[in-house]
């Protein structure tokens, strides 16, 4: 009997872990969990091209101070600097 009501409760909660994915994918597949969807990886692609901006000028920073070029100069300077220099 044991058995039974152990085997019975677990196809309860099997059943009902379904029916919740199913409704989570009935919902992903209306418009409005479209839209939420393509927000949600329009922010994360923000987000990853941030970080690689911040990461690239922080390395330019850098480059420029071991380079020992002028930091607020465009970067003109460097290259006049190595044409004057052949």
């Amino acid at each position: 009997m044991l058995k039974k009501i152990f085997w019975v409760g677990i196809g309860i909660g099997v059943g009902a872990l379904a029916y919740r994915k199913l409704s989570e994918a009935k919902d992903m597949a209306s418009p409005a969990g479209l839209n939420r969807a393509v927000g949600r990886l329009g922010d994360e692609a923000a987000a990853t091209l941030a970080a690689f901006r911040h990461g690239m000028t922080s390395k330019e920073a850098e480059l420029r101070a071991s380079l020992g070029l002028d930091p607020t100069d465009s970067g003109s300077a460097g290259r006049h600097a190595a044409s004057r220099e052949n």
